[in-house]
């Protein structure tokens, strides 16, 4: 029998319709997905909230961020604007939630962990900061290359060259050239396209990249980082700077994995924390 999906909506501070399912019963668990992702991604998305429906872990909701999938989009873009839509969802689910992230996903689950929207757990899967610590000298004007990336896409986007503004993206974050060129024939390729302009929101959770130190040590809910073995040094430092950070946090890495894990490698680490 084909399985039978209902899309909810709901509505978010600012007016901004917000899409989601649920799948499950029991405790509350919100999935946040990364760059290029909706509530369709094996990372973050319907897969992963299905497996641990099915595995008895709660009520499992999958998001499309705003500016994807069946989620509005209403400018001008803040960050604090993804962390109400992620606190309409919870409201949709009882007030309470935990939270899992993805990548950029992971850094705006962390956000939320702080701003006292129901978040009573936290697990993030490897955030992209790309510095360990903030600058030494504390100069607040010192500007990180990602925000001059996140200017860069935002033009490409404006000017109506999408797929030059994805390829940037995908460069800046360490794709070889080769496998860009592959990904530009590959058939999912429009569907990248078509939510460039949102590279620019992931940029912007980020803020500075560097790991927010202060913000995450005022997280109190228990949290858990999780890093692929295999995933670049940079995002391992992050995950070890990130869990240290966070009073009490745990640190997991799953050996032989790296950002591209999917929901067979994620799940059974992610129940075993949410079920706890």
């Amino acid at each position: 029998m084909q399985e039978q999906r209902t899309t909810t909506t709901t509505t978010s501070a600012d007016g901004t319709a917000i899409a989601y399912e649920r799948f499950g019963e029991g405790t509350p668990l919100v999935l946040v997905g990364g760059a290029f992702n909706d509530r369709q991604s094996p990372v973050a998305g319907v897969p992963l909230a299905r497996w641990l429906a099915d595995a008895g872990v709660g009520a499992v909701y999958a998001y499309d961020r705003r500016g994807r999938g069946d989620s509005g989009d209403t400018p001008p873009y803040d960050p604090a604007r993804e962390v109400e839509d992620l606190a309409a969802v919870i409201d949709a689910a009882g007030g309470a939630a935990g939270v899992f992230g993805h990548s950029s996903g992971a850094a705006l689950a962390l956000r939320a962990a702080t701003a006292g929207i129901g978040v009573t757990r936290v697990a993030a899967f490897e955030p992209p900061f790309t510095e360990a610590a903030v600058p030494p000298d504390g100069d607040p004007t010192q500007r990180h290359p990602g925000q001059d990336l996140a200017e860069q896409i935002d033009e490409l986007v404006r000017v109506g060259d999408r797929g030059a503004a994805v390829e940037l993206f995908q460069i800046s974050i360490g794709i070889p050239a080769e496998v860009v060129e592959q990904i530009r024939q590959a058939p999912f390729r429009p569907a990248l396209d078509a939510i460039a302009h949102t590279l620019v929101y992931d940029l912007r959770v980020l803020g500075s990249g560097a790991v927010p130190v202060d913000e995450l040590r005022a997280v109190d809910v228990p949290t858990l980082v999780v890093v692929g073995g295999a995933s670049p040094e940079p995002l391992q430092v992050a995950a070890r700077a990130v869990a240290d950070a966070v009073p009490g946090a745990s640190l997991a890495v799953l050996d032989g994995l790296d950002h591209s894990a999917g929901t067979d490698d994620l799940a059974p680490v992610l129940g075993q924390f949410f079920a706890a």
